[in-house]
């Protein structure tokens, strides 16, 4: 939950940010329990992979085994909880994995995908996110049921290439492959405010962010040449600025300066009030790379 949110649920306890070296220690500990089972790991972030286990290393004879060995591994030799979905593609598996969070096991067989994607809401499938799903919502498309009785040619009119893209989904369609050591594109961290606030107010959640961003950037090999602040309006519109400065950055302040700047450029009026601020940053570039690039502003 928010960091905010557990202040106000906790009135008087003493708040410890994150400590995020050992995160990324422990983090690391789980990935080394994925090794044995295969060499196809995706990571989507410190606590999520993907993993393909078609042909799993330690000769169990179904993914749900797999699964059940990992997540008990996990508990003995961590002490954690971990959820895990099994789908015969990497979107159904996303959405199985939170079917039973935050401890877990859910499985989508292969024959019965279609029984179970139809009576999700479109909301559940990648991409469909508050705009996209007032489109659906105007063409009286509120279920996934409701969503395969469109053809691609309709959705494709709509949605541009994304409504092909949807046509796939909601027929369980999902061929992008388990991709290991996938560089990461970007790096991102955002809270929700307790209460909406005016962006006069967001100055000390940005300076927050910024550090914790830098802390997590840190074991990036390579360099980011992009800041991107995110921000959410009481009416839920998103709204995202970014700056890609001459030079990288350099240190947690230029990082935090470069933010706060970009909050200037959001010019809603004194009357808007905010929900949510986030930091980012993108653009990742090796190290020998960032000698050769030209300035570059957006």
């Amino acid at each position: 939950m928010p960091a905010v949110q557990a202040e106000r649920l906790c009135p008087g306890a003493v708040f410890v940010p994150p400590d995020f070296t050992r995160y990324r220690a422990v983090s690391h500990d789980v990935r080394e329990i994925f090794k044995p089972h295969t060499d196809l790991i995706e990571p989507l972030s410190l606590d999520e992979a993907y993993l393909d286990v078609t042909e799993n290393k330690t000769g169990l004879p179904t993914a749900t085994m797999v699964a059940r060995t990992i997540r008990e591994q996990i508990r003995r030799e961590q002490n954690l909880t971990a959820s895990a979905g099994v789908a015969p593609n990497k979107f159904l598996a996303k959405i199985a994995s939170d079917w039973r969070k935050p401890d877990g096991l859910f499985v989508i067989q292969p024959d019965g995908v279609d029984a179970f994607l139809v009576p999700l809401p479109v909301e559940r499938l990648p991409g469909v996110g508050k705009v996209t799903g007032e489109k659906l919502a105007k063409l009286e498309i509120q279920t996934v049921r409701d969503l395969k009785k469109l053809d691609s040619q309709v959705l494709e009119q709509h949605f541009g290439r994304y409504g092909l893209r949807l046509h796939e989904l909601a027929r369980g369609v999902d061929n992008s492959e388990v991709v290991p050591d996938r560089p990461r594109q970007s790096i991102s961290v955002e809270d929700t405010f307790e209460r909406d606030v005016p962006l006069a107010e967001t100055e000390p959640m940005i300076r927050r962010l910024a550090e914790k961003l830098w802390s997590a950037s840190r074991t990036e090999s390579r360099i980011a040449r992009t800041v991107v602040l995110k921000m959410k309006t009481s009416e839920f519109k998103i709204l995202t600025r970014s700056h890609t400065p001459n030079s990288p950055l350099s240190s947690c302040e230029e990082l935090t300066d470069i933010a706060l700047g970009l909050r200037e450029r959001v010019a809603l009026g004194p009357q808007q009030r905010y929900r949510l601020v986030g930091v980012g940053l993108r653009n990742f570039l090796e190290a020998e790379e960032t000698a050769a690039q030209p300035a570059l502003f957006e």
